[in-house]
């Protein structure tokens, strides 16, 4: 099995068994339905993120997968056997909530080992446990210490330890990073892929935070309104949305409608009024739009290129605009071009040269360019 990207995980070329299927899963709530039979494969080791907004059905499909909720329609399969009907304290699976739902009056050291203290496990096994996943995500020297005494980022660590103690095949987490400020939030994450790495759990994280699911995931499913929009790398996502919707949930985006004019093997030529005329793009996969057909275009704003000099270069689409609003973030500026249209387009430029001047200031003239490749064009 070949990679269609560089950035396809090597594990697919195995095809090993799957941790979790998914078949025709549907949950539905009355008349309301909150998962629309959705079907899925999750592998072995995977850090896969299921990405979406409030209301998308996320939520509901990991208690699905918990076992604290039962599909309508479909079929869960953990680890090759069918896990549907199966009550939570008897899957394989551990979940991590969002509030972390620590005992207050309980150590660090007593809440990791609870479950275990429950399963009855001797009581040597039980510290040694205890001791080894503390030390694992670095709170062993804060085991004595009850909850009211440890930061939001400790107590993050011990709910960690006490869902990962209990050796479970599949970890399941729901927001894990939501109550961290965003530099702490930052380096756990990277924390938490060490860990899931050493480890070699499955991990299945529900987010809202698309830098979060872009950061952590191996995979990630965007779901919208019960349904998968797109199922892939982070980079696969990004850079080749399936749709629109994908495109502008995904980062940050410019969105304009088209006409295909001419489609020659995948090299288009689009109408495009919004952005002046006519622009020159590729097709995603061929054989692509017909001409005739309505299209959009999607440019992200990292993509492109703003300057007051006109730039070279007859494989690269050029607009003049002028600047309405500009934003100072530090290591990047984003402006918002006006394009004769009336139509804005957003830019950001890395800051690369140490200056507390802007080459680029509001009212400027400015010409905004990107290459041919850089503009996705959708069909959906």
């Amino acid at each position: 099995m070949t990679r269609d990207h560089p950035n396809e995980p090597v594990w697919q070329d195995a095809q090993p068994r799957p941790m979790v299927r998914l078949v025709d899963v549907g949950k539905r709530f009355g008349e309301t339905v909150a998962v629309d039979r959705v079907s899925l494969e999750i592998y072995p080791g995977e850090l896969f993120s299921i990405l979406g907004g409030s209301g998308s059905g996320k939520t509901t499909l990991l208690r699905m997968l918990a076992g604290f909720e039962q599909p309508t329609t479909g079929s869960i399969e953990i680890d090759g056997v069918d896990m549907t009907f199966v009550p939570p304290y008897e899957r394989p699976v551990n979940m991590m909530f969002q509030s972390y739902a620590l005992f207050p009056h309980m150590t660090a050291e007593q809440n990791v080992g609870y479950g275990l203290k429950k399963d009855r496990v001797s009581a040597v096994e039980l510290r040694e446990r205890v001791a080894t996943i503390l030390d694992k995500v670095k709170m062993g020297h804060l085991a004595k210490r009850k909850p009211n005494a440890l930061s939001g980022g400790e107590r993050q660590r011990v709910a960690l330890a006490r869902a990962l103690v209990k050796q479970p095949k599949l970890l399941l987490l729901d927001e894990p990073l939501a109550a961290l400020d965003k530099k702490l939030r930052q380096h756990t994450q990277f924390e938490l892929m060490n860990l899931q790495d050493e480890l070699g759990v499955t991990f299945i994280v529900v987010t809202h935070d698309q830098e979060e699911a872009m950061t952590l995931s191996t995979r990630i499913a965007v779901m919208n309104h019960g349904r998968f929009e797109q199922v892939g790398t982070p980079g696969q996502v990004y850079e080749y949305p399936a749709n629109r919707f994908v495109a502008n949930f995904v980062g940050n985006v410019n969105l304009f409608e088209a006409r295909v004019t001419e489609n020659e093997g995948g090299s288009l030529w689009l109408d495009c009024p919004d952005l002046g005329g006519r622009l020159g793009a590729l097709a995603g996969e061929a054989p692509g739009p017909r001409p005739g057909d309505t299209c959009w275009i999607a440019l992200r704003p990292e993509k492109m290129l703003i300057s007051k000099e006109a730039p070279a270069g007859h494989d690269r689409a050029v607009l003049s605009g002028i600047v309405h609003d500009l934003g100072y973030f530090g290591n990047l500026s984003v402006y918002r071009v006006e394009l004769p249209t009336g139509r804005i387009l957003q830019v950001s430029a890395q800051n690369r040269v140490r200056s507390a001047r802007k080459t680029v200031e509001w009212d400027d003239e400015v010409f905004i360019s990107w290459d041919t490749g850089s503009a996705i064009v959708l069909e959906d």
